[in-house]
């Protein structure tokens, strides 16, 4: 519990705001977000809140569509946001690409949703991003659905959050890190499933 205070609290100082972001990111409630379990019956403990769960349907850079059906996956997903123009995500990148090839894809994996890319536009300069970063873990573009459930509690990008194998919500990240920094959130939110 005291490491998932810490991927709370956290707001690193690397990022590209927009209308003077970069406040710590939190659960929020909306459309699109609700603090009902999936149909596995997942629960709260007692004198705790109740998880935050999102629901969205995006589509990935093959077309595929991918949904909160993710989560389920793996014990643990990062959503990456991060922007074409924007420097600290595109630096992270690398680092994001080798974290996600370091774990078991049912333990831990990343997705990537580009904030400024909509589905429908022109993706050639994602692509290319992409491989030239290497970072090999699928990417959403934005779209309605998107925007609801996790665009709309973007400060800056890039913004980084963390869900359970059930689709909870569990912190988030405003700003870039290190690979090694990454590390250490994923391997004590993981410590704790």
């Amino acid at each position: 519990m005291t490491f998932s205070l810490l991927v709370l609290s956290l707001a690193l100082l690397c990022g590209c705001a927009k209308d003077g972001g970069g406040l710590p990111v939190g659960p929020t409630t909306g459309p699109d977000t609700t603090n009902e379990p999936p149909a596995s019956g997942a629960s709260s403990s007692e004198g705790e809140p109740a998880p935050v769960y999102i629901t969205f349907e995006g589509t990935d850079l093959e077309g595929e569509t991918v949904s909160q059906d993710v989560f389920s996956q793996s014990k643990l997903t990062m959503i990456n946001v991060w922007a074409t123009y924007c420097d600290p995500c595109l630096r992270e990148m690398p680092g994001l690409g080798e974290l996600a090839s370091e774990y078991d894809g049912s333990e831990f994996q990343i997705i990537g949703i580009v904030s400024d890319v909509r589905e429908g536009e022109d993706q050639s300069l994602v692509e290319s991003l992409v491989q030239e970063t290497g970072a090999a873990y699928p990417h959403l573009l934005a779209n309605g659905s998107i925007d609801q459930a996790i665009l709309s509690s973007v400060s800056g990008v890039p913004t980084t959050f963390f869900f359970d194998g059930e689709g909870a919500y569990l912190g988030g990240v405003v700003g870039s890190a290190e690979k090694s920094a990454w590390k250490e959130i994923v391997d004590g939110l993981l410590e704790e499933r």
